[in-house]
């Protein structure tokens, strides 16, 4: 028995440890100084604004993150049409941001909501209706960005 546990220690130890994720959110910003900045960009630019909330431990928040990035098609679009914003939400941080939302994180996380130029909410989205399996489908993500882009 002692030489199964001692065989298990050193296993564990010749492991190695599991990678941690970069940090997507920034858990000291104010969500609200944020949103201000990104106004200010939306209006010089003529872009809707795209608030994702999240965590930097939430497992899906990273996936999408992913995806927006290496995906050449959803990167185009977001750059083409939105300022994006990372609202960092956890342990209730800028709880104040999401009850002026209508408290979408209550949907889970990474929850979505479309801005205009202006501010006027347009949309939040549960970002589970973008998955498919064990990721969020491309085509989905793509078509939901591409409905709430700005009308030319």
């Amino acid at each position: 028995m002692k030489e199964l546990l001692l065989l298990g220690l050193l296993l564990a130890q010749t492991q190695p440890p599991k990678a941690t994720p970069p940090a997507l959110y920034d858990e000291k910003a104010s969500g609200a100084q944020q949103i201000e900045k990104a106004l200010i960009e939306a209006k010089k630019t003529k872009k809707n604004i795209l608030l994702q909330f999240g965590a930097n431990w939430c497992h899906w928040c990273h996936k999408l993150h992913k995806l927006c990035g290496e995906d050449k098609a959803i990167a185009a679009e977001l750059k083409k049409n939105f300022v994006v914003v990372l609202i960092d939400v956890d342990k209730k941080h800028n709880e104040d941001i999401n009850q002026r939302y209508g408290n979408p994180t209550q949907k889970g996380l990474p929850v979505i909501v479309v801005l205009d130029r202006d501010g006027k909410q347009l949309t939040t989205q549960d970002t589970g209706k973008l998955e498919e399996g064990d990721h969020h489908d491309p085509a989905k993500v793509l078509a939901f960005l591409k409905q709430w882009a700005p009308k030319k």
